[in-house]
């Protein structure tokens, strides 16, 4: 069986002066062709994760990532390749680009001149998809707390309850997944688990969290309205917000959310440090993504 090399790019778009949608494709001087950047995963790092980091070395531009566009699989030399692309908003003025190891130029063409231009058959399909997607989004990322202690262990109030060892290691993993989204606010429940997930997050962000009791499991038993207004609030917003919070709380604000929608999501529950990404237009949720905890 023939070895298979997993990797991630992204479709770089912006709009011109006529308001047109344009990508971008990267020349490469080792294989003088025209595509869409990409490269390969490497150890411990997450698909997402991996997209990301190539598309700022590719092209050094000032991005973030959008809704998933999907999947393509072609043979190179060593086997089969499989490879996985997001959508990728192009954000404020950017530097001239330079020459790298691996791009010599970058170039930005409307969709149907980057479908003639691109070489490969497999980057004019991922074009395709691309063009069919909502990618002119906003995010709404709905994050479980990281492994907190058991109630059992722990004497104490419950909202005081701290992260366990792997919680810990989790959270300190947390900017490296959510980075890439170009978060703008962050809201968490009041409980220590909630706050300890997502220090960091905000702290290498440089964003002052927003803290509330609205979503947290005390509020959500007494008046569960509470935390259900406050998601339908926030899809309202035109920005990248991470929101970390509890089961049972967030599973019922997924369902509120998209009861309108017809959309297979695996089951209505998250691990700990699990996250819905929930991509929308400020009136409904046009895509949902899981991410997987951090790896310990």
């Amino acid at each position: 069986m023939s070895n298979v090399t997993i990797a991630a790019g992204g479709v770089i778009w912006r709009k011109n002066s006529k308001n047109e949608i344009e990508v971008v494709l990267v020349h490469r001087s080792r294989y003088d062709d025209w595509s869409i950047p990409k490269g390969k995963l490497d150890s411990g790092e997450t698909l997402i994760g991996c997209a990301y980091r190539e598309l700022i070395e590719e092209t050094d531009l000032n991005i973030k990532l959008g809704p998933y566009v999907g999947e393509v699989e072609y043979f190179i030399p060593d086997g089969l390749k499989r490879v996985s692309y997001w959508s990728a908003t192009l954000l404020g003025n950017q530097k001239p680009f330079t020459a790298n190891q691996e791009v010599d130029a970058i170039g930005w063409f409307t969709l149907d001149e980057a479908t003639d231009k691109a070489t490969r058959d497999s980057d004019r399909e991922i074009l395709v998809k691309f063009a069919t997607i909502p990618y002119d989004t906003s995010a709404l990322i709905m994050l479980r707390h990281a492994k907190a202690l058991a109630r059992e262990e722990w004497q104490g109030e419950d909202e005081d309850r701290p992260l366990e060892i792997l919680g810990q290691q989790q959270a300190k993993r947390m900017h490296a997944i959510y980075q890439v989204y170009g978060l703008q606010q962050i809201h968490t429940s009041d409980a220590v688990r909630c706050l300890d997930t997502i220090s960091q997050i905000a702290r290498i962000e440089e964003i002052n969290p927003i803290i509330t009791s609205a979503v947290s499991e005390y509020t959500w038993k007494k008046n569960k309205d509470k935390a259900l207004d406050y998601a339908k609030e926030l899809i309202k917003i035109n920005e990248q917000i991470l929101l970390c919070s509890h089961n049972p709380v967030l599973p019922r604000m997924m369902e509120k959310l998209t009861k309108k929608i017809d959309f297979d999501y695996p089951d209505n529950k998250l691990q700990p440090g699990e996250a819905w990404v929930l991509h929308h237009d400020k009136k409904e949720v046009l895509q949902i993504e899981r991410l997987a905890a951090p790896s310990s």
